[in-house]
């Protein structure tokens, strides 16, 4: 596994030493079930509050905001079918989103019954506020827009966009989990009334996440059968994946200034070096993104035959295409973005974390080009394409 150069952060990451030596005590002697009253039940609970502290206090909330999840998937569900259901109560029937969100919100959103509006994000991938204001209407209860699309990078203006929904009394929901680690994250600041991390995504254990929920809103229990979580998500905690996550938040945030101007020069280097090739385009704003992540697509090629090409090397990055998951569809979000079909269908991903090395990404740009090369002399369509 040491030569593997492993450039698909977006998708999971490794867990860190320091979150693997914070968890360890709590996968031995430490085993006790928070919910007991005797003393090794109780060191349980004094870790899972100190761990909701901790992630507060990084957060800028309150540990009473912070629930505990199975990763951000849970939570966005959580956080829209909860508010979709006190705005029910509340005569509302209008939500607001993007065009290019997880699966995990749009697929809720699409089952709420209610009626959604979602706003383009145009060629740069980024929703402008202009249109959020032209689509509020009376009944609308929830703008639920993510901080960072997971598949191209670029950052959206959740700040403006949490003021305006202040302004106006409407709920905001934000799925910061590309976020986390790459943004300072002050949810006093989004205005946020709820926000989804994934721990899996800053080098904690996968199945941990947090949703940060408003204490002003009372929302109704997610799963039933017990106390935990204040009684609105049943089940015995995963003390030691909690206790994981909080020390990969608390790790993230003192280390991300070192951290992104690292990558900074990383992304400068492999932007460079990719664009040197014929017939390609970056996906989305080259500015306005998190350091550590680039998407282009290919002319004349599939991303899934590139993935392979590049795996064969010994190096993952992933696709912009659905095809992987048993699709024959092009990612939703670079047809958002305006992509033709076929042009979505040759993209790649690539995102780093601070684990990512120079000569890793020296390998990776030698690499790349002659599998790009390759794949293209076996298209029967690449001489017209490039006569055209």
């Amino acid at each position: 596994m040491n030569d593997i150069i492993y450039l698909d952060n977006a998708a999971t990451t490794r867990i860190s030493p320091a979150v693997r030596e914070a968890m360890e005590p709590y996968l031995g002697d430490l085993y006790g079930n928070a919910s007991s009253f005797y003393s090794l039940g109780r060191k349980s609970a004094s870790a899972l509050e100190k761990a909701r502290s901790d992630i507060a206090e990084a957060l800028n909330a309150e540990p009473r905001e912070i629930y505990f999840t199975s990763g951000g998937s849970e939570s966005n569900n959580w956080a829209i079918k909860g508010a979709a259901n006190l705005m029910a109560k509340q005569g509302k029937k209008h939500i607001i989103s993007s065009a290019f969100e997880h699966h995990a919100v749009l697929h809720v959103l699409e089952k709420t019954g209610f009626e959604v509006t979602y706003l383009p994000v145009y060629e740069n991938g980024i929703v402008r506020v202009s249109d959020l204001e032209k689509a509020v209407r009376p009944d609308t209860g929830l703008v639920t827009i993510m901080y960072v699309n997971n598949e191209i990078g670029t950052v959206q203006p959740v700040e403006e966009i949490g003021a305006l929904c202040s302004a106006r009394g409407i709920w905001f929901h934000t799925d910061a989990v590309q976020a986390a680690g790459n943004i300072s994250i002050d949810i006093k600041a989004l205005n946020a009334d709820f926000l989804s991390l994934a721990g899996h995504k800053i080098h904690a254990m996968k199945g941990t996440g947090i949703l940060y929920i408003n204490k002003k809103i009372r929302i109704a229990p997610y799963i039933e059968g017990g106390a935990q979580e204040r009684g609105l998500r049943a089940g015995t905690e995963n003390i030691a994946g909690i206790v994981g996550l909080a020390t990969a938040v608390k790790e993230a945030v003192a280390n991300m200034e070192a951290k992104n101007a690292k990558l900074l020069s990383l992304r400068d280097k492999i932007y460079n070096g990719v664009m040197k090739i014929e017939r390609v385009r970056l996906n989305g704003d080259l500015e306005k993104r998190v350091s550590g992540s680039l998407n282009f697509s290919f002319e004349g090629i599939e991303g899934e035959a590139l993935l392979l090409q590049l795996d064969l090397a010994g190096i993952c990055c992933s696709s912009g295409s659905a095809c992987t998951s048993g699709s024959l569809d092009p990612s939703h979000v670079l047809l958002a973005i305006g992509l033709p079909h076929e042009t979505a269908h040759g993209s790649l991903r690539i995102s780093m974390s601070e684990y990512t090395t120079e000569k890793e990404v020296d390998r990776f740009l030698e690499v790349l080009p002659s599998a790009v090369d390759k794949l293209r002399k076996m298209s029967p369509l690449w001489e017209k394409i490039k006569n055209n």
